[in-house]
């Protein structure tokens, strides 16, 4: 066997009674229970879903950062983004 296909290795998503995260359920790539375990730490009442409020608006404000950032690296030539593209995002941003 050349070791591709279907193996036995693994578990996959289909199985019953496997647990999923927060963030998982969200849609969030951001890490929603542990950004409400910081909360707690900070304030006296918090509910579930405010880690997964603050997850969104991060993600967000990352998605919209690292887009202009990519486009001023498009517009000086590379393909990676360095701190100064980020800089040059921020500042540019109306």
């Amino acid at each position: 066997m050349s070791g591709k296909g279907k193996g036995g290795r693994g578990k996959g998503k289909t199985g019953k009674g496997e647990s999923s995260s927060t963030a998982s359920k969200a849609g969030l790539q951001f890490p929603c229970a542990r950004l409400t375990r910081y909360m707690r730490g900070r304030v006296e009442r918090t509910s579930m879903s405010s880690g997964v409020y603050m997850g969104a608006v991060l993600e967000y404000l990352c998605a919209e950062i690292l887009e202009l950032a990519g486009n001023a690296a498009r517009d000086n030539k590379k393909t990676r983004i360095v701190p100064r593209h980020i800089q040059l995002a921020v500042r540019n941003d109306e």
